[in-house]
């Protein structure tokens, strides 16, 4: 897979507000806008999955020029995949990659708690925080939520972002 390009995430957020897509910002720009340094590639977003948000999201995705990114893939055969990009497979999906014109976005219908469940847009929607980014208003996901992911995660670069997003947890007070 070739290097997309930068992540351009007021452009990212700025689509999505334009077509009314009901989403929680999660992942390494959630932290990022909780505070957190550590630099990410992607834009990870939690929508609702009601049918009329996703088809939203599919129109603000089709926007950006959306295609899937996948491992093992160049971009011109990933692109050259029989791809649908509406709601009915939006819905489908627990986690999808994708490549846009703003940079690399992922859509996850849930992420993981402490205990190894999932939590969904409508559990962490009531704890998330709103914030103002780029001239919209967005929801970031809780700290204490995305903490949990991350734990969970247990990925290399998750272990290493974790001493930041707790410090940065008690200093809030979470």
């Amino acid at each position: 897979m070739t290097e997309g390009p930068p992540l351009d995430r007021a452009r990212i957020i700025e689509c999505l507000d334009d077509h009314g897509v009901e989403y929680l910002v999660v992942g390494g720009i959630g932290a990022q806008l909780h505070g957190a340094t550590r630099p990410t590639a992607d834009f990870d977003s939690l929508p609702s999955t009601s049918k009329e948000n996703l088809g939203r999201l599919a129109a603000a995705m089709k926007e950006l020029n959306a295609y899937l990114r996948v491992e093992g893939l160049t971009d011109e055969e990933a692109r050259a995949l029989p791809t649908r990009l509406d709601e009915e497979s939006l819905g489908r999906m627990d986690i999808s990659t994708w490549r846009t014109d703003a940079g690399d976005l992922d859509v996850l219908t849930a992420i993981p708690t402490r205990d190894g469940g999932r939590a969904f847009y409508d559990d962490l929607s009531r704890r998330a925080t709103r914030m103002q980014v780029a001239g919209a208003v967005v929801w970031v996901a809780s700290l204490p939520d995305i903490i949990a992911s991350k734990e969970w995660a247990d990925r290399p670069k998750d272990r290493e972002a974790l001493p930041e997003l707790r410090q940065l947890s008690e200093e809030a007070g979470e």
